[in-house]
């Protein structure tokens, strides 16, 4: 925690929402833990403990509040800057990687001793990592009890529970009462849509530049996978054996919601991480922009779009196949021809779900492009072989696109790939691995928004070494610099067609 106690107690006085998923607040009368924003009555000085995570606080005892449900606090990546291990655990465990192992695992999969992993936890989250897996799925469980109209047995598989008796015990010693319980009529809300479909909300951060993140995903969307229309975006998934679609929409309150179709409830947990992932829901646009703020150069950027974020990758595999077609072609150019390989190679949805209209293919699985013949598709012969090396390396090792023990490690093990080199290993890193300080320094539109006012670029060397202030947010800054790049040539193009109509 950042804060003294004294500042923490401001806070709840005031229900300040900038400190939303900041801090949690504890009443040892009650034994209940609460957001600073809480309805209820502000508790006595003497009364209260503070916590920098709601997992921290389910430790110490404490349940979470009824009234101000901290399962739907922003879930802010505080720890960011201070332990990329720790970051690297949590996405590893939000995509379940405790389910299956332990936490010895875990640790073998960062590159760490496992007492090392458990004192970095303490250190920076206040609980352990098995604690942390736990305090999940209860929280995702209580949204989806208040929230959806699933019953408790659905509730327990989609949350992660191993059983619905294992379930049902969580909750009677956690809030003394069956699970049904929380369930009252006046929390209860329509958003299990029907046709197999479950709506959550997910919370995030404001500022959000919803506007920017569409833009980029509709420019890279893939024909048959990806629809982005209006203010909504929409896709085919694959997750195991089931196939189904997702789309998102921003709702009120600083919300975004999830309306998801599949066929296995036990996803959902793997889902929701994804959309974290891709929609960047754990950034705090403040703290990253305040840190830019201090480069002159992205002083304006950050103030022009506060709530810019990194687009995440809903698969890796997916993100290095269109990363390796769009090497020198345009993004359009790669576009249509991903579409192409998705026609000839992906699998075809059963039927019509409900979704967005377009959604007809989930993306080809790595099995499947490692045995085709790509090359007909229309590109170079050396291309389509690495695409099929880049997907005979997917199948040999499924986890190749995981967090590694750090950046460097990362680079060079997806430098190892055919067709992947160092700019298209960053921006796997960026998306994928979500490596906040990822940074592509060869890319020419970085290089073209930071020339100087003669038009002079700098190298990427130059560019690396100016962005070393940068750290450890690159990745924000260059999304920065790709938005400021765009809007020079909008702006150029304009002024080019003003003076060819004067």
């Amino acid at each position: 925690m950042d804060l003294d106690d004294d500042a923490c107690y401001r806070a709840i006085q005031t229900r300040d929402a900038r400190f939303d998923g900041r801090l949690f607040v504890a009443v040892k009368t009650t034994g209940i833990y609460c957001r600073p924003i809480c309805p209820a009555r502000t508790p006595r000085r003497e009364n209260v403990l503070f916590f920098s995570t709601a997992t921290a606080a389910q430790g110490a005892g404490f349940r979470p509040c009824l009234r101000c449900r901290p399962e739907t606090s922003p879930d802010l990546a505080a720890w960011r800057g201070t332990s990329n291990t720790v970051s690297r655990a949590l996405a590893l465990i939000e995509s379940g990687a405790l389910d299956a192992a332990d936490v010895e695992a875990l640790a073998d999969r960062l590159g760490v001793g496992e007492r090392q992993l458990r004192r970095l936890f303490r250190q920076h989250l206040g609980a352990s990592p098995v604690a942390v897996a736990q305090t999940r799925r209860v929280l995702l469980a209580k949204q989806l009890i208040h929230d959806t109209q699933l019953s408790m047995a659905q509730v327990a598989l989609a949350a992660g529970f191993g059983s619905v008796r294992r379930f049902n015990e969580t909750f009677q010693q956690l809030f003394d009462r069956p699970p049904i319980a929380l369930r009252r009529s006046r929390t209860m809300q329509a958003v299990s849509t029907g046709g197999g479909a479950v709506s959550v909300t997910l919370a995030y951060r404001p500022p959000y530049d919803w506007s920017a993140m569409l833009a980029f995903l509709a420019a890279r969307a893939i024909p048959g996978v990806e629809v982005v229309s209006g203010d909504r975006y929409a896709r085919t998934i694959a997750i195991g054996d089931g196939k189904g679609t997702l789309m998102i929409e921003p709702t009120a309150n600083a919300r975004v919601k999830a309306t998801v179709r599949f066929p296995h409830l036990r996803a959902l947990p793997t889902i929701i991480a994804r959309v974290r992932r891709v929609f960047d829901l754990a950034a705090d646009p403040v703290a990253i922009g305040a840190h830019l703020a201090q480069d002159p150069t992205l002083a304006p950027l950050v103030a022009a779009r506060p709530g810019l974020r990194v687009p995440g990758a809903w698969d890796g595999f997916e993100l290095a196949v269109r990363a390796v077609l769009g090497q020198q072609i345009t993004v359009a150019a790669a576009t249509g021809l991903a579409g192409k390989l998705v026609r000839a190679h992906g699998e075809a949805l059963p039927s019509p779900d409900g979704a967005m209209p377009g959604l007809t293919h989930v993306f080809p699985a790595p099995g499947t492009l490692a045995a085709a013949d790509v090359a007909a598709l229309g590109m170079p012969g050396a291309r389509a072989a690495a695409l099929r090396s880049l997907a005979a390396a997917v199948v040999a090792d499924p986890l190749i696109f995981g967090p590694r023990r750090s950046l460097d490690e990362a680079i060079a093990r997806l430098q190892s790939l055919a067709g992947v080199g160092e700019w298209t290993a960053q921006y796997i890193a960026m998306r994928e691995l979500r490596e906040p300080d990822a940074f592509p320094a060869s890319d020419i539109g970085l290089l073209r928004a930071m020339a100087d006012g003669a038009g002079t670029r700098p190298s990427p060397a130059q560019l690396l070494a100016r962005a070393e202030s940068w750290r450890p947010w690159r990745a924000y800054a260059a999304l920065h610099l790709w938005a400021a790049d765009a809007r020079n040539a909008i702006i150029d193009k304009e002024t080019t067609d003003a003076r060819r109509a004067a």
